[in-house]
């Protein structure tokens, strides 16, 4: 991407932007651009209300009966053992999570509905990855694209909305099954970058909860979150 986009070509890469279509090193490269052009910056403006318009008239609609299911069972764990329910429940209980998950799965489905109807059909974030996520906070003021690669075991994520606070750090978790959180490490101060996932705990990824929480610069000192749990979501297959 050179320094000035052709302006045929400001639209479509503008809402690849927007929607987190872009490789770490091309949205890296646009916002590059987005410093410097003025032009671009309007059309940034211009598409960002265009897109999130797109789901101001959509009606609350209840899902069927065999979606809820799923969805609970995913989230929750509803249709495993006693003990596992439990201890999920109470992971997200105690860290304060059981609200953000449902302001969070609310983010990615909007998302998601705007995702498949902008995007051609076999899009998809990341190409060759293998399970995706959004960790978004309840108000979205904190939004945060995630991509597991497994040919590289690393997560790439995107920081497309919020930032830590002045001298503080944002510390990403991963919470699966019945077991306490883990650290995968702080969130780079750039937006945009990757964080290498241990083979044992990628076997966990699949259906697992991300969460993001708000730390000192060196991450939290306890072995679980010591600060205030920003933002969370659900792990699902690309």
């Amino acid at each position: 991407m050179t320094d000035e986009i052709e302006k045929e070509d400001e639209a479509a890469l503008t809402a690849e932007y927007i929607l987190g279509l872009l490789s770490p090193s091309e949205a890296q490269a646009y916002e590059d651009v987005l410093g410097i052009d003025p032009d671009l910056r309007a059309e940034y403006a211009f598409q960002a209300d265009r897109i999130a318009a797109l789901t101001d008239d959509i009606a609350p609609v209840a899902p069927p009966p065999h979606v809820l299911k799923r969805i609970k069972e995913t989230l929750f764990h509803e249709g495993a053992t006693t003990g596992s329910k439990a201890g999920v429940r109470s992971w997200l209980k105690r860290l304060g999570l059981l609200p953000a998950v449902a302001g969070g799965l609310l983010a990615a489905l909007a998302v998601l509905w705007v995702a498949t109807t902008l995007v051609p059909p076999g899009t998809v974030p990341v190409s060759g990855a293998s399970y995706i996520a959004q960790i978004a906070s309840a108000d979205e003021s904190l939004v945060v694209d995630a991509s597991y690669d497994a040919s590289s075991g690393d997560l790439f994520v995107s920081r497309a909305v919020g930032a830590p606070l002045p001298g503080r750090a944002l510390e990403l978790w991963l919470i699966a099954g019945d077991n306490p959180p883990v650290s995968l490490g702080l969130l780079p101060a750039d937006r945009n970058g990757r964080l290498p996932v241990a083979p044992d705990l990628a076997l966990s990824l699949a259906g697992a909860t991300l969460a993001i929480s708000d730390e000192p610069p060196g991450g939290s000192p306890d072995a679980v979150p010591s600060g205030e749990v920003l933002a969370v979501g659900q792990v699902v297959d690309a």
